[in-house]
């Protein structure tokens, strides 16, 4: 059976009554007092102390200089005990003999430089050419007894090395047929007098092949 409170001695039970009622009576009493409360007269508070002017200064910042390292403590020299003795050194005669025949130093060694070749080109703008033509050579051209007695006929291809200024510096026999045709052919190239050939208007070294004819007859 469940055991109840008398209503008399709870509480809780007037709680929320008693909550009510208080907080009407605080407030009855917190508009009373805004009500009925005496009002202050705002006043300006002002200080009869005298403001202190400081006057600041700059302050220079010092360096403290470090103080130089001391010097280095002197070296002590230990002596080192000398197992060896010294031999006696004997001076052999230093004295200059005028009557003594010094023979000359060799001469220095001439380096002979060599030549530089010049270029010769192989194809230009324009070719060389022989003053007078091909003809020209042929008339240089000494016909070998040898050869005629022989009955050697054809054609010789030499090859010469014409410079600038239209010189023949030097020839090689390309294709020969003997018997004294070869030699005749250059001797008849190396007197001929060329026209320079060029490469873009300026004169150069060419090289270049001539046909030279043997033939046993009157006209060439």
């Amino acid at each position: 059976m469940a055991i109840y409170k008398n209503p008399k001695v709870d509480i809780k039970r007037k709680y929320r009554r008693y909550l009510e009622e208080g907080l009407i009576l605080s407030l009855i009493i917190v508009i009373l007092g805004f009500l009925y409360f005496p009002k202050f007269d705002e006043k300006e508070l002002t200080t009869t102390d005298m403001q202190e002017l400081v006057d600041v200064k700059d302050v220079v910042v010092t360096q403290q200089e470090s103080a130089p390292p001391p010097p280095p403590k002197p070296t002590i020299p230990i002596e080192v005990p000398q197992d060896e003795v010294l031999e006696d050194i004997e001076f052999t005669e230093t004295e200059l003999n005028q009557e003594e025949v010094v023979e000359a130093p060799p001469p220095p060694l001439v380096v002979e430089e060599e030549e530089v070749q010049p270029t010769f080109f192989i194809a230009v703008e324009e070719m060389p050419e022989p003053i007078g033509g091909v003809i020209g050579i042929q008339k240089r051209i000494v016909y070998p007894e040898i050869a005629k007695r022989a009955g050697v006929q054809g054609r010789v291809y030499i090859k010469a090395y014409v410079d600038k200024n239209g010189e023949v510096k030097k020839t090689e026999v390309i294709k020969g047929i003997g018997a004294g045709c070869d030699e005749a052919a250059v001797a008849a190239v190396m007197k001929t007098k060329f026209k320079p050939g060029k490469q873009r208007g300026k004169p150069v070294n060419v090289q270049v092949s001539i046909p030279v004819r043997f033939v046993l007859s009157k006209h060439i």
